[in-house]
């Protein structure tokens, strides 16, 4: 039985209670995905974008917990640990339930940094790991109740953590310094 006071049991009460049906995995990745695509960190912005997906704009005790939630991510993103924590159903929930949120997750991620990346000049290993969460998105259903699908879960989860990091820190690149006036 999943713990009942996780955060992500806690976040999708809110959001269920608030009338909005949308995974607490799904407006995680959303969030990362913007802001490793270079939106920043304004809240405002933020609210519109997870507006868009809640259906309709958040009241006050979910526009909280949004703005907390971006708070966090900036201080991972930000912070010399390079940590990123992924808002995930706990261990002890079945393997389909944190598979189906892991999925989740990355069409948010996808859908984030789609909306907001207008560079289009990534780097080849950048792609490839937008390339991977697209596939991690879509294998959720293959996950079986085993020690292997936990293995799998547990590697696929250990990438993802890592996976924004070298996508924020590639998108953040300093621009180039421009050349200085020659003086004739």
């Amino acid at each position: 039985m999943p713990i009942q006071n996780s955060p992500y049991h806690a976040f999708a009460t809110l959001l269920n209670t608030s009338g909005h049906p949308v995974s607490p995995a799904e407006l995680h990745g959303l969030l990362l995905g913007r802001s490793c695509a270079g939106a920043g960190f304004e809240a405002d912005s933020w609210l519109v974008d997870a507006a868009e997906l809640l259906g309709s704009p958040a009241e006050d005790n979910v526009r909280n917990a949004l703005i907390g939630l971006q708070e966090m991510v900036k201080g991972e993103l930000t912070s010399d640990d390079m940590t990123v924590v992924l808002l995930l159903p706990s261990d002890d929930a079945p393997l389909t339930e944190r598979a189906e949120a892991l999925g989740q997750w990355c069409q948010g991620f996808l859908a984030g940094f789609g909306l907001t990346y207008r560079d289009n000049a990534l780097s080849a290993e950048a792609t490839e790991v937008l390339q991977d969460l697209a596939a991690i998105a879509q294998v959720q259903d293959a996950l079986e109740e085993s020690d292997d699908g936990e293995n799998d879960y547990m590697e696929v989860m250990e990438y993802l953590r890592v996976a924004p990091l070298l996508l924020f820190t590639e998108t953040r690149k300093p621009a180039e310094p421009a050349a200085k006036p020659s003086l004739h």
